[in-house]
């Protein structure tokens, strides 16, 4: 069985909703497996309940919390964050900050390593966020995989959407109202599926 583990930070669960949709993707594709986990929260319930995100983060409190030690095990990652000024989250940025034993070691050189994103507006760093990511994971010796022209739903100007060969994405709105679309969900499962392929020849 191929493992693809998901790990992702959602503040309003944005990310989360990508995530679901990756995991599908990865299913889809026979012999593979999907594990969505998070990484640890570094605000107080008093910062996030300022923010207006407590209800969220409680309703996404079911979601394991992700280990360094998790990453061994995978065969592929999928790495999903908000954007904070067209870079990663600080949450994050924290938990990769902890792998340096995993680099010392080698321990993620081969694996499949790809990443989606969101942001609140339409130009708002998504695809630099994707891009500097990537630097982490080529650190690491990863194989990075994005999201492949395959998928036309990034070539359409019919609506607004994410979406970019680098990475699946989603537009939030500047208040978080906007929730991700068909077409940016159909994205991040075509980016699972992808990943999951990839990571079987690689197996």
């Amino acid at each position: 069985m191929c493992k693809v583990l998901i790990v992702e930070y959602s503040m309003y669960g944005h990310i989360y909703k990508m995530a679901e949709a990756v995991a599908e993707g990865v299913r889809a594709v026979e012999g593979c497996e999907a594990v969505i986990k998070r990484v640890p929260e570094t605000l107080s319930d008093e910062i996030l309940g300022m923010m207006g995100a407590l209800d969220a983060q409680k309703g996404m409190a079911h979601i394991p919390v992700v280990t360094v030690d998790d990453l061994t095990g995978a065969d592929a990652i999928i790495f999903g964050t908000p954007t904070r000024f067209g870079n990663m989250c600080g949450q994050m940025r924290q938990f990769l900050d902890a792998t340096g034993g995993l680099w010392m070691k080698g321990a993620l050189v081969g694996k499949v390593g790809s990443v989606f994103v969101s942001s609140a507006t339409q130009h708002g760093g998504q695809e630099s966020t994707l891009l500097n990511f990537h630097t982490t994971l080529l650190h690491h010796g990863m194989v990075i995989v994005g999201l492949p022209y395959a998928f036309a739903g990034q070539m359409g100007v019919t609506e607004i959407t994410g979406g970019s060969p680098y990475g699946a994405s989603t537009i939030t709105g500047g208040q978080g109202e906007r929730m991700p679309s068909d077409n940016e969900l159909s994205g991040a499962r075509f980016q699972g599926a992808h990943v999951a392929r990839l990571a079987k020849k690689l197996t």
